[in-house]
């Protein structure tokens, strides 16, 4: 029996590097870049301004820098919900569930135009609309939602009644009995498995919310499980999962607050205990390296949240690292595949040394 576990180890491992080998030689992809500059999922100004910073600190032209074809399809236009009480407990629901409509179709757009989505929030609701539209693309989806809550919260459950604490209750077939019906999302529809469902780097969890995870069964890495095990057996399982067993694109919604808030501390709800910068940075790594990346958000990022400039470029230069990562930055390095080793000129003729 052990020898049998020893070779199923050995094999899961062999997979993992085959995987690793074969992805890196893909040349870089199509990126299609969408702003969603929203922030009335939550109740702090600010958020709406990270498409704009992550913008400014360059995102675009370091991903071209990276061999990628990158079209920017700009910031979207939200128009003030003047008359939007609370319903259910949910704040703001025509707002969100309007702003995701609109999300949704420019996803679902850059998805058909052959592009990886790249969705720049925003709070974190907006995985609603983000997903929707890439599974309205593409069909069933497996999300990897890096982030220090669950977000699985009602509007039930849910003790604030922000939604960017209520996003994957909306998405998942198996809580849809369970979520009441809110006037602003009448356009939706589950479109997302339990099973399809991986969060890395849980350490915020309402009772409600942890609740609805056990019960449902959802493959889930805490920080208790990634201090036992390592990023790098959590990533190793993460990818034999969901490449080997699901073998569905990947949507990754990564919220910078996964991440240490001595890190990334210009975030709405910043939790201590979070995952390195190094980790953070090696979860995209490895989920480059599957080749299977097919959307990706990266949200609540908010300079308004602290006034600290160099607490503000950490965060956002994170952000950007963390795109960087999904598509092919190394931090050994990176090189063109046309790079030529230049050589000096020959001596003129006649010349001595």
């Amino acid at each position: 029996m052990r020898s049998a576990r020893l070779l199923a180890r050995r094999t899961l491992s062999v997979s993992y590097a085959q995987r690793q080998v074969h992805t890196q030689q893909k040349p870089a992809p199509a990126v299609g870049i969408i702003g969603a500059p929203f922030n009335k999922g939550q109740p702090r100004d600010g958020v709406e301004m990270g498409p704009g910073v992550i913008r400014q600190a360059g995102v675009v032209d370091k991903l071209k820098a990276l061999g990628c074809v990158v079209k920017d399809y700009g910031d979207l236009d939200f128009p003030p919900v003047p008359n939007d009480p609370p319903v259910s407990g949910a704040k703001n629901p025509l707002a969100v569930g309007g702003a995701n409509f609109t999300l949704s179709k420019k996803v679902q757009l850059a998805k058909m135009d052959g592009n990886i989505s790249v969705m720049l929030g925003g709070d974190h609701s907006l995985g609603i609309g983000s997903i929707a539209g890439h599974t309205k693309a593409v069909g069933e989806v497996a999300v990897v939602w890096v982030d220090a809550h669950s977000d699985i919260n009602t509007p039930l459950t849910s003790t604030t009644g922000n939604m960017h604490g209520q996003p994957i209750s909306f998405l998942i077939h198996e809580l849809h009995a369970k979520v009441p019906a809110l006037p602003g999302f009448e356009w939706l529809k589950p479109c997302l498995l339990s099973k399809n469902l991986v969060y890395i780097g849980l350490r915020d969890v309402d009772p409600g919310e942890h609740c609805m995870l056990k019960w449902l069964g959802v493959k889930a890495y805490s920080m208790t499980e990634i201090d036992q095990l390592g990023i790098a057996k959590v990533m190793e399982e993460t990818c034999d999962y969901v490449c080997d067993k699901l073998k569905k694109p990947i949507h990754m919604s990564y919220d910078v607050d996964a991440i240490d808030p001595t890190v990334t501390p210009a975030t709405g709800t910043p939790v201590v205990g979070g995952l390195t910068y190094r980790d953070g940075i090696y979860i995209t790594e490895v989920i480059h390296q599957t080749g299977q990346l097919s959307a990706l958000d990266v949200v609540e990022v908010n300079p308004k949240k602290i006034q600290n400039e160099d607490g503000i470029k950490s965060t956002v230069n994170t952000a950007v690292d963390v795109v960087l990562g999904c598509f092919g930055r190394q931090r050994e390095g990176n090189h063109p595949p046309d790079y030529v080793i230049p050589e000096p000129a020959a001596p003129l003729s006649g010349s001595s040394r």
